[in-house]
């Protein structure tokens, strides 16, 4: 080969940007051999190890080992394959530096101890497998087997979490929340009661299948009352509740008496616990769904117009 053909160690690295050391390194390792040396023994190099030098620095900008590298550019394995399969353990460990970074961010803003710190990596981390298993125990605790009860069926769908295979870092963060709100015991009994509650009255009424419930009703007339600007306890809000109560007395099959409103302030007020909707907020979250509309104003609103008009 033309000696005019071959270049100096100092040469490659004024045309690849490597410093000496890393080039003798590779060269050392088999990665760039030299090509021939010259009368003094000096490394020379032909113009391939150019492009060859281009690739490794690439690569291992890329993270992969110096092994595999070597056989990338002696084309034992193809590049190809090579960047599929890195990416596929990029992918992964993307992942697991997701799940990492929403623990130490919740523990963070929680100021968590030793323990609750070991809890919430423990949730963030579970398999799907494992997931569905926590989500299912804590929703058939709540309402039942929905093939005992096909009427729960639906609404156990609907309050499942499907975290994605990729999920963004605010996804993760809150399927840790949502998790731990499942391990509340407090939260499960009032859900609890807040189901028993709906099926009893499903039940007096004769429905067979799901229909707008009491709270559903209430949501309504207050939507109306609050946009109006009318206050629960203004004299034009008697009328809204006389509506609002005729319309649960037809829902429930009871008679429009104060019993009835009793019952329904026993219901809104189970409705009315933030930790529901703050279930219904993470799983619109980890869903991917567009974000519930908070019931509380209206909710309030009802509590508060009932328990002005009804007698103690």
């Amino acid at each position: 080969m033309n000696g005019d053909a071959l270049h100096t160690i100092g040469d490659l690295a004024r045309r690849t940007g490597l410093t000496v050391k890393a080039i003798r390194f590779y060269s050392d390792s088999g990665i760039v051999p030299p090509t021939d040396r010259g009368p003094a023994g000096h490394r020379r190099y032909d113009t391939d190890a150019v492009a060859r030098l281009d690739l490794v620095r690439t690569l291992r900008d890329l993270g992969l080992d110096l092994p595999t590298i070597r056989r990338v550019v002696d084309r034992e394995l193809s590049l190809p394959e090579v960047a599929a399969a890195h990416a596929e353990a990029l992918a992964a460990q993307i992942h697991t530096l997701r799940l990492r970074r929403a623990v130490l961010t919740v523990a963070a803003r929680r100021e968590a101890g030793p323990e609750e710190m070991d809890l919430l990596h423990t949730l963030a981390k579970l398999s799907e497998d494992e997931r569905r298993h926590l989500i299912a125990d804590f929703l058939t605790s709540t309402f039942g087997d929905p093939d005992a009860d096909p009427a729960f069926a639906g609404i156990i769908r609907s309050m499942t979490p499907e975290l994605p295979d990729h999920p963004e870092p605010e996804q993760v963060e809150a399927w840790v929340e949502l998790a731990e709100l499942t391990r509340d015991p407090d939260f499960r009994t009032a859900l609890r009661r807040l189901a028993e509650q709906h099926c009893t009255e499903r039940t007096r009424s004769g429905a067979t299948v799901p229909r707008r419930d009491t709270i559903a009703v209430a949501r309504t007339h207050a939507a109306a009352a609050l946009a109006a600007g009318i206050p629960p306890t203004a004299p034009e809000a008697a009328p809204i509740v006389a509506a609002l109560t005729a319309d649960c007395a037809r829902t429930t099959g009871l008679p429009d008496d104060a019993h009835l409103r009793r019952r329904l302030l026993t219901r809104l007020r189970s409705a009315n616990d933030p930790r529901r909707h703050r279930y219904l907020h993470l799983l619109a979250l980890i869903n991917g769904w567009p974000a519930p509309i908070d019931p509380a104003p209206e909710l309030a609103w009802s509590i508060h117009a009932l328990r002005a008009g009804t007698p103690t």
